[in-house]
């Protein structure tokens, strides 16, 4: 008895959160230029068209290579920062740390006003590349969390052991502790691919209208009024996050890198 109230809670919060979702996904079906809810005249026409228009699929395209870019940015910085944070517990370390997070505490807006600055004082504005760096900074805290998680349940010991046997340093962080965290690693990877193929604001401030995004086209389709293509994208965008979210509960523990505590043990 004591469950049913919780499981009241939580059956209400689920559905709250799939509600926006559900409509989304009927407004998609609509037979006509309209959105509205429950879909009328129900029809895939609008996902035959997303898939013959240049006018969305080259925003399309322009998002899932700036996140598969950016996310591999972000792993590439994340990964020896990790590795230095975990075997090296100084004060340095620290720094480096909150070094590597703070750009993702801070508000998008003054990291993209930062990138804004910086590019245009060097003559390099409006690039692809910057919005591919843009957002590997600014998402580099999250595989550094997601790697740190993992080496800390990784036992110095097996360093020291293969160290003591012979390895060198590079040969133990090899074949000890880079296939332990790879779980890790791909996890990491993935929630900075989804959170860039996301992202607006810094996209829109590095690169403005020149390197047209997913979310920048929706935004700047909204002035010329409201079609169910738009909800076709969304329903797009929400099944690889989906399948993305499903790889990491797959390859690692996706409740404990969600920040879920660890049931205590009798």
């Amino acid at each position: 008895m004591r469950r049913l109230p919780a499981l009241l809670i939580f059956t209400l919060v689920g559905a709250f959160l799939l509600a926006p979702l559900v409509i989304v996904a009927g407004v998609s079906l609509n037979g006509q230029k309209r959105l509205v809810f429950p879909p009328r005249e129900v029809s895939l026409g609008w996902y035959g068209e997303l898939a013959t228009s240049p006018a969305w699929l080259l925003p399309i395209g322009h998002s899932l290579l700036i996140a598969f870019l950016s996310a591999l940015v972000a792993v590439s910085i994340a990964l020896p920062v990790a590795y230095y944070v975990w075997r090296f517990h100084s004060r340095w370390a620290r720094a480096l740390y909150g070094l590597g997070i703070s750009p993702f505490i801070l508000p998008p807006v003054i990291c993209g006003l930062g990138f804004l600055i910086f590019w245009a004082s060097v003559g390099h504005f409006g690039r692809f590349e910057n919005v591919v760096l843009g957002h590997g900074v600014f998402l580099v805290a999250l595989p550094l969390t997601t790697l740190l998680l993992g080496f800390e349940g990784i036992g110095r010991e097996s360093m020291d052991a293969a160290e003591t046997m012979g390895a060198s340093e590079w040969v133990a962080f090899h074949t000890v502790v880079l296939p332990l965290a790879l779980p890790y690693l791909i996890s990491g990877y993935a929630f900075a691919f989804v959170l860039s193929l996301n992202e607006y604001i810094i996209a829109y401030m590095i690169a403005g209208f020149t390197v047209e995004t997913l979310p920048i086209k929706i935004f700047n389709s909204l002035r010329y009024g409201y079609t169910p293509i738009m909800a076709v994208v969304s329903v797009l965008f929400l099944l690889i996050s989906v399948a993305i979210l499903a790889l990491v509960a797959r390859v690692s523990d996706l409740t404990r890198l969600m920040g879920a505590l660890e049931p205590e043990r009798k």
